[in-house]
């Protein structure tokens, strides 16, 4: 059985449009799906640091932002996934993702998760908010809301670690070491998991 291996932030919409379809691509092609949250800021941070070059990912002139929030509307309805960007979007989602990891069901918390930021629109840096979306979720949304906090240093490895692997932005997939960025690479994913 292959492994594959997602990697993700909430804040990211891309993140979100590919977590509508991991689930069924790693079941279509029989394959281990492990999910891997990271701190998309913290990888820019790494991003900045190893280049002499300004990097700036957040930088749209008026024209793209108009064709990339386009683009998110025409995958969400390939998807058949909602979508309803957050009012003050972007979102610190570090607590959501802390919350997740401290989970025993990691894949339930982070879908509950994406919905409830992109799904729904709501804020996850609202400690009651991320309570609530785990607790629709069946998970003890209180109990991981208070436990988050003992996840500082796992996704900060994660993080690195990701950086290392040469993780730029989110989603990422990972297949036999090899990297695959974007919602819009799944097909290459499917191709690596079942050659």
């Amino acid at each position: 059985m292959k492994r594959l291996e997602f990697f993700y932030d909430f804040v990211c919409p891309y993140a979100y449009l590919a977590s509508t379809q991991v689930r069924a691509l790693a079941k279509a092609c029989n394959a281990e799906l492990v999910y891997r949250p990271v701190l998309l800021g913290g990888i820019f941070n790494h991003l900045r640091g190893s280049s002499a070059n300004e990097y700036a990912p957040n930088q749209l002139n008026d024209a793209k932002a108009r064709i990339n929030q386009r683009d998110l509307e025409r995958y969400a309805q390939l998807f058949s996934a909602p979508l309803s960007k957050p009012a003050s979007h972007p979102r610190r989602t570090v607590l959501a993702l802390r919350a997740a990891m401290a989970s025993s069901d990691l894949p339930a918390a982070t879908h509950a998760l994406f919905d409830a930021y992109w799904g729904r629109g709501e804020d996850l840096e609202d400690a009651a908010v991320v309570q609530a979306a785990l607790e629709h979720a069946g998970l003890p949304g209180a109990e991981l809301v208070a436990k988050a906090h003992e996840q500082k240093a796992p996704l900060t490895a994660a993080t690195r670690e990701a950086f290392e692997a040469g993780i730029f932005g989110v989603p990422t997939f990972r297949v036999d070491n090899e990297l695959f960025w974007g919602q819009d690479r799944l097909d290459f994913v499917a191709r690596a998991l079942d050659p």
